[in-house]
């Protein structure tokens, strides 16, 4: 058994009960393989069971009062996870799914992907089982009153930096704010990113992660002599993360066909409208979470009940926008008998080892999510950036750096195809480049 079977082998039967994590391990650890046959030291310093172990890991309860006078309870996470390049950064995730596993398969990930963006950030992640959906403004204050009274000991702007994430955005990022900052007593706002432009936040935040996902796409096609102009495109999920994609697709020439929600997905033949594109923000903010909304409203769409748009809708690119195995092996056999070529993974991990593996063999082209969807990190420490010089940048001069590093990120995933005969294998080719940075700073910085 080689060095990293090794680690995996002790790695699941000391997290038996952690499907997520253990799959992005599996997956990340399985393509670093080429690097630990070339750098044997990494072994000898232990490099991978330290990787692999988050450096802390915080659990607590949150009890608030909703709006009937009761008491209710919520589990919260915070996990640090490696902060050998910089401050541990990740987002906030609100979701009744929210369990260990999940926060730990997330900030994994979230380590090689900001290192990719070659922006000094280390990898964490956090979130409650809390649901925000259907609470009035009051219920949700209080839960975030009640979740930063204990997080507020943890974080810090050279410490540890939250973001939002599924179910916490701007209503969200406020009130945490403004707890941290009652309980402190300092104006510290580099200590959370997505702010509200008001008080500290950077323009594009909300659309940045759709937004970097299409630019690497775009650097992707250039490799292959192709452009995103006339590409037809179809994306799951309706949230900022779908609407930036959709955004940017559209402004660059490209047309999409198709969004999704847990009801079923929107068939839009002709391509969304700037109109359509709009609505989708008002569906988001309704908190019906029903995609069909769309089809009510706009003439000439077509509503799928119950189904995902992965085989069933005819696309140049498919896009997952949603959340973590939205791709199973079935989805995946559907896309290879409808011939389609490129899967650009913006949502974490969307696709399961068993069908990126089957994606992968039958020649589709997979263009993995820690590269892809890093983004929306990447503008959050430009927000870090410019709270730390009390400086405000403009749309245009945050747009060019998320289109650079974005650009950056491509380069690196393509020198390390080289470096390690990967060919065009991005998947493989993103693990190791994350890698590598992190791995270099372990090294130089002992065995801590």
């Amino acid at each position: 058994m080689n060095y990293v079977e090794k680690v995996l082998e002790n790695l699941k039967n000391k997290n038996p009960n952690e499907p997520e994590f253990l799959q992005a391990a599996t997956e990340i650890l399985h393509g670093l393989k080429p690097v630990f046959e070339k750098h044997p030291e990494y072994e000898a310093a232990a490099l991978l069971e330290r990787f692999v172990e988050p450096e802390r890991v915080v659990m607590f309860r949150v009890p608030w009062i909703d709006d009937k006078g009761k008491v209710q309870v919520n589990k919260g996470y915070r996990v640090q996870y490696n902060s050998a390049i910089g401050p541990y950064k990740g987002g906030l995730r609100f979701h009744p799914s929210v369990n260990l596993s999940i926060m730990k398969f997330l900030a994994l990930e979230q380590i090689l992907k900001n290192s990719l963006t070659s922006l000094p950030i280390g990898g964490g992640k956090g979130g409650s089982d809390f649901d925000p959906r259907g609470k009035s403004d009051n219920e949700v204050m209080r839960f975030c009153q009640s979740f930063m009274t204990e997080l507020y000991r943890h974080i810090t702007p050279d410490r540890d930096v939250p973001a939002g994430d599924i179910g916490v955005g701007g209503r969200e990022i406020g009130y945490l704010f403004g707890q941290y900052k009652r309980i402190v007593g300092e104006y510290k706002n580099g200590v959370l990113t997505g702010k509200g432009i008001s008080y500290g936040g950077s323009l594009i935040r909300p659309e940045a992660t759709g937004f970097g996902a299409t630019y690497f796409l775009v650097e992707v096609l250039k490799h292959k002599g192709e452009s995103i102009k006339g590409k037809t495109f179809a994306l799951s999920g309706f949230g900022n993360v779908s609407w930036g994609a959709a955004l940017k697709i559209t402004e660059l020439g490209g047309k999409v066909l198709c969004i999704s929600g847990p009801d079923g997905y929107v068939h839009i033949p002709n391509g969304m409208t700037k109109e359509m594109i709009d609505y989708m923000l008002v569906m988001r903010s309704s908190g019906r979470d029903k995609v069909q909304d769309l089809a009510d409203k706009f003439a000439g769409t077509t509503f799928v009940a119950g189904k995902k748009p992965w085989g069933n809708v005819k696309a140049d690119i498919y896009m997952p926008c949603a959340t973590q195995n939205e791709i199973l092996i079935a989805d995946a056999e559907a896309i290879v008998k409808m011939g389609i070529k490129i899967v650009n993974e913006v949502s974490n991990m969307p696709t399961t080892n068993e069908a990126m593996a089957y994606l992968q063999e039958h020649g589709v082209l997979v263009c993995p999510s820690k590269a892809v969807n890093a983004g929306g990190v990447a503008v959050s420490a430009l927000e870090m950036s410019q709270n730390s010089e009390r400086l405000s940048w403009s749309e245009e001069e945050v747009d060019a750096k998320l289109k650079g590093i974005m650009a950056n990120i491509h380069a690196q995933i393509a020198k390390a195809c080289e470096e390690y005969n990967l060919g065009y294998n991005l998947v493989a080719g993103a693990n190791i480049a994350g890698f590598k940075k992190v791995a270099e700073a372990m090294m130089a910085q002992g065995i801590v």
